[in-house]
């Protein structure tokens, strides 16, 4: 074992969604190679990071990846992701090149994408193990999405070529189908299980063990929900990642509560969002209620939905049900509902146990179809 490797890691600046998930098992790599470098490529802000990756690492704050083009954290922009996947292909050598020239000064020991897969591409042409891991990849969501589109031919050829150069495509569970991937390794789920700590969020909100807490976190895009016309609820408080009304004495900003997220997440009564991979698994790991807004166009959802309804008490509802006087009725159903067991993150080992694979030069972990 070499303690100065170095591990380049390319996330997918599309919320916070794919930063939050890949952490726990950058961290178990980390804890299992104290020595171990860390390089985080991506759109998403270092104070974000630092709350899951820690202050140790280096920032490299330009990628091309983009995902999807949004009006909201559930509404798709699709003319602006069309211009923007076009704009990204217009010269799909230069882009690939451009980046592994950074690979190549950089000299990484392992790359590690979720999910730009453009970085994968480079690492690839620069001769740098890579390895992607995530429960969604963008070929096939673009298809979904744009795949109409005259070009669209020859960008989702290219988008599929870059995954499939991959090493491995760590498909964590639950998942996304992805027909377009040859490389798939299946795993379970990854996650940050966090501590309950209600007495400190109670004390540090100045509320009393009658008042419930409910969290409304809609991950790292904003979310066209009026928090103007959410009800008034007897004895809830609710802390929100969202803009909402000075009157409202009911409504405080989730950073009053002075807890990393997976700890406050862990803490509250329930939780509103949308669907999402790290707050659902957090959730199901913490055994906290879910209300969520459905996404039906999203390819994600139907996986996502049917996994935390298996591992977790969780409802659909719509905006306007959330914003109504039926909320307090959903709140009552949602509580009522069977408790299953924890959900457990075996992906976390899983996974950073094939990297240790690669970082050691042993044989490749995925078996070619």
């Amino acid at each position: 074992m070499n303690p100065s490797q170095h591990l380049w890691l390319a996330l997918s600046p599309h919320g916070y969604g794919h930063a939050a998930m890949t952490a726990p098992v950058v961290n178990e790599l980390s804890h299992r190679r104290p020595g171990l470098r860390l390089t985080i490529q991506t759109g998403v802000t270092r104070s974000f990071l630092e709350t899951r990756y820690g202050t140790d690492f280096t920032y490299v704050g330009d990628i091309p990846d983009f995902g999807l083009r949004m009006r909201s954290s559930t509404l798709v922009d699709l003319e602006a992701s069309a211009r923007g996947y076009r704009d990204l292909h217009a010269d799909w050598p230069a882009v690939v090149e451009g980046e592994a020239q950074r690979l190549r000064q950089a000299a990484p020991d392992l790359v590690l994408a979720n999910v730009p897969y453009v970085t994968i591409a480079a690492a690839a042409q620069a001769g740098i193990p890579v390895v992607a891991l995530s429960s969604l990849e963008w070929v096939d969501i673009y298809r979904h999405y744009l795949g109409d589109r005259p070009e669209a031919a020859r960008i989702g050829a290219e988008m599929a070529g870059a995954y499939n150069a991959a090493a491995a495509f760590l498909r964590v569970r639950p998942a996304m189908e992805m027909p377009s991937l040859t490389n798939l390794v299946e795993i379970g789920p990854v996650g940050t299980c966090g501590n309950a700590r209600n007495a400190e969020l109670r004390a540090a909100l100045g509320v009393g063990e009658g008042t419930r807490i409910g969290l409304i976190a809609f991950g790292g895009i904003d979310h066209a929900l009026d928090l103007a016309r959410w009800p008034v609820l007897p004895d809830w408080l609710w802390l929100s990642s969202l803009a909402f009304p000075a009157g409202r004495a009911d409504f405080r900003p989730w950073q009053a509560a002075g807890l990393p997220f997976s700890d406050l997440l862990a803490s509250a009564d329930v939780v509103v969002t949308k669907p999402g991979y790290g707050t659902f698994v957090e959730a199901a790991m913490a055994g906290i209620p879910v209300l969520y807004v459905p996404r039906p166009d999203w390819l994600e959802c139907p996986h996502l939905d049917g996994w935390l309804r298996d591992h977790g008490r969780a409802l659909p509802v719509e905006v306007e049900t959330l914003l109504g006087p039926s909320l307090e009725t959903q709140l009552q159903k949602l509580f009522s509902l069977r408790v299953p067991p924890v959900a457990t993150t075996e992906g976390n080992s899983q996974a950073a146990s094939m990297l240790e694979r690669i970082l050691d030069g042993v044989a490749p972990i995925c078996e070619r179809s």
